[in-house]
């Protein structure tokens, strides 16, 4: 990865974008499998998070575990793009905002507690832009882990893990919370994030084990900035087909090389009527497009139609709002 010549920042990137340790001191393990102190990987983390090419040490949660969410667009004109972007990007439950090349050019997505928070976001969104909001609800994922390999070789995605909300006790939500905003680079991060908390640390480490095992947290470790690496180049691809293709079509799409998300969301009759969505980061479009050549002509993909909407600039992009009236960092 040319963004990234130092061969031991590359290996921290590389190989711990998931799995994290969860035990006292968890940056020490990483230190001895690099040759490095704990400091020295503090310090890395430190300086990657300043120069922005990583977001945080912490967790994705998986979509709809514990809170709602949904893929939302606007077609913003271009003389308030600007403006439009400024007034979804204040929505503390906006956590991800991206232009694309298409007349629905506002591509966001919008998080909270219950889906009576995210409707309430998009209403405001509607009130306060004038403009018609696209609410293009999850109906599965296929693949939505989305790591990176700095060495650019290929790797397995671990599939879509079976979710058990059963695990969830008083006080999760608020862990959640913390963990998706991210842990503190400090050498005892949870049992800085007790103290925040008011909780034992123990107890902390005990909850996080469990909430992963259940699937309820996706990933813990290094969340990068893919575009800041390199990964310059991407495009959403939204595929129109039957429902019943989408069966077959969306397993073999997301294990497809290149694919980096795949879901199915619901279409919208007569304005959008796209059901299978896919994410390709690339270094170049020409890459984007080998990528996508090489899907569209996958057996499981044969007679859908498809359109590319590439990403042109990034507005925003935190972790989701899991409980009221606390915004991810």
């Amino acid at each position: 990865m040319h963004h990234i010549t130092d061969p031991i920042d590359r290996r921290l990137l590389d190989e711990f974008q998931r799995d994290f340790p969860v035990v006292d001191r968890p940056f020490q393990p990483l230190a001895d499998a690099l040759g490095l102190d704990e400091a020295g990987v503090l310090d890395r983390l430190a300086r990657m998070r300043a120069t922005g090419r990583i977001t945080r040490v912490g967790a994705t949660i998986a979509p709809g575990a514990v809170s709602a969410s949904t893929l939302a667009a606007v077609a913003a004109p271009d003389e308030r793009l600007e403006e439009v972007a400024a007034l979804i990007d204040a929505e503390p439950g906006v956590n991800h905002n991206y232009q694309r090349e298409d007349d629905w050019n506002l591509w966001f997505v919008a998080t909270g507690p219950g889906r009576a928070h995210v409707d309430e976001t998009l209403a405001r969104i509607e009130e306060r832009t004038g403009l018609h909001v696209l609410d293009l609800r999850l109906v599965r994922p296929f693949n939505v882990d989305l790591g990176f390999r700095m060495s650019g070789t290929s790797h397995d995605v671990p599939r879509p893990r079976k979710v058990d909300r059963t695990v969830m006790q008083d006080g999760d939500r608020s862990l959640l919370q913390a963990l998706s905003s991210g842990l503190p680079l400090v050498a005892d991060p949870y049992a800085a994030l007790a103290r925040s908390l008011e909780r034992n640390a123990d107890d902390v480490m005990v909850r996080i084990k469990a909430l992963h095992e259940a699937g309820i947290v996706s990933r813990l470790g290094v969340i990068v900035r893919h575009r800041a690496l390199g990964w310059s180049a991407n495009a959403m691809v939204v595929w129109d087909m039957p429902a019943e293709q989408v069966s077959v079509a969306g397993p073999a799409l997301a294990a497809h090389p290149g694919v980096t998300l795949c879901y199915e969301r619901r279409p919208i009759e007569d304005v959008w009527p796209y059901r299978l969505y896919s994410m390709i980061h690339a270094r170049s479009r020409r890459e984007a497009r080998q990528v996508l050549a090489g899907a569209a002509a996958l057996p499981e993909m044969f007679g859908a139609q498809h359109k590319v909407l590439f990403s042109i600039r990034c507005f925003k992009q935190t972790g989701a709002l899991i409980k009221h009236d606390e915004a991810a960092a």
